[in-house]
């Protein structure tokens, strides 16, 4: 039956996260005892008054029809408002956002809309798993240019002034960074932003869904800067500092004509996003912050346990992250070993060897861009991440 399907989805990688996921989920399932590291998956519940919110939306019995495509008026009011008054993106107004079901969908919007064939994109790697394929679904070209381990995995305005060519249409980076942990500073964001603004037509595009989770105290945004605002969309959402993942509420901010295009593509594709989730995300932006400050004070507890496990660990090379909830390590040591008859050439016989010995799923780092590297999530309890390195740890003593 592959015959009949369309190139683009037959060229198209599966999502190696949710490949993991589904595998782990399925030994759970024959009664196996996994530890699931490999989704970027809170494990707190969404604050109560976020909930309370929902249940409030639905007894109203007022957004049970078609919510605006961009979103509802005021969640998109009181998102610019939050980009005006902690990004500092003063130029933010209501007009300039489109809420959306997730950062994903956002992101794919943005795409379908800039991108024509042939053109090239930047991206900063390692990276999110889904910009290449969105990319390359939308006809254009993934460049990547590497960060590694030693510079913390953050790739440099130089690297991306070296890269740009006429064909180059966008560049894409996230901060807090998936997989890394990485965060870019304010003086990083400002060389890129000067390479950016050296090029005509030339946008960025900044994935911030992490950053309420960033232990550095600071949280630049590239759309501040002086001459960005026009070049820049911002991507955002709720999903992870509001542990609202399932809820599925993303948005950009994005310079007036690239807004307009994102609506008017979401419009033929999937309309607006769930009301009740709207309703939820405004309560989520509007009140108590106090539960996501305490979301992020446990994250760092755990990235300080588990960094100290996995230092513990003989051949495991590790930076120390400044946001999000991953580890990104290096483990290429261990590559041409064996354990028995199995044999690690790969990361992903790597995290092969580690879901069938250890029962600990992780991801391979190859699909973020960095072959010799795996990326653990720490959203997990603290019981669980002890456990899990534990495993590691004596699983990897018989690789020789």
């Amino acid at each position: 039956m592959n015959s009949i399907l369309s190139d683009r989805i037959n060229n198209m990688e599966e999502s190696a996260t949710l490949a993991m996921a589904k595998t782990a989920r399925e030994l759970k399932n024959q009664g196996i005892d996994i530890i699931g590291l490999s989704l970027g998956e809170p494990d707190f519940k969404t604050p109560k008054h976020i909930q309370e919110a929902a249940k409030s939306a639905i007894d109203e019995g007022k957004y049970f029809s078609y919510p605006p495509v961009a979103g509802y008026q005021d969640l998109r009011e009181a998102i610019a408002k939050k980009l005006r008054e902690q990004n500092h993106i003063s130029e933010a107004k209501a007009e300039n956002i489109v809420v959306s079901t997730g950062a994903k969908h956002s992101i794919a919007n943005v795409f379908m809309c800039l991108i024509n064939e042939g053109d090239e994109v930047v991206i900063f790697s390692p990276y999110w798993v889904s910009y290449s394929e969105i990319i390359k679904l939308a006809g254009g070209v993934p460049v990547l240019i590497e960060g590694n381990l030693e510079n913390n995995f953050k790739a440099t305005a130089e690297q991306l002034k070296a890269a740009i060519t006429d064909k180059t249409k966008a560049v894409i980076y996230s901060s807090p960074c998936n997989p890394s942990g990485s965060v870019f500073s304010k003086e990083e964001l400002k060389a890129i932003a000067e390479v950016v603004k050296s090029k005509e037509d030339l946008v960025v595009i900044a994935d911030e869904i992490y950053e309420l989770i960033n232990f550095t105290g600071q949280q630049a945004s590239i759309a501040s800067f002086p001459g960005m605002f026009e070049r820049t969309i911002t991507v955002n959402g709720f999903s992870k500092g509001y542990a609202m993942t399932g809820w599925r509420v993303g948005y950009i901010c994005a310079p007036l004509p690239i807004a307009k295009a994102c609506e008017k593509i979401q419009g033929q594709f999937t309309s607006g996003g769930t009301g009740i989730a709207q309703r939820a995300a405004l309560a989520g932006l509007t009140g108590d912050q106090t539960p996501s400050q305490e979301m992020a004070a446990a994250y760092l507890k755990r990235r300080d346990l588990v960094l100290e496990l996995l230092r513990d660990i003989p051949g495991i090379k590790t930076h120390v992250p400044e946001g999000a909830f991953y580890f990104f390590p290096d483990v290429s040591s261990f590559f041409g070993k064996s354990a028995g008859d199995f044999k690690i050439n790969t990361a992903g016989d790597f995290c092969l060897y580690l879901l069938n010995e250890a029962h600990v799923s992780l991801v391979t780092g190859e699909a973020f861009g960095a072959p010799n590297s795996v990326r653990l999530s720490y959203a997990a309890s603290e019981e669980e991440l002890k456990e899990a390195l534990k495993r590691i740890k004596n699983a990897l003593e018989n690789v020789k």
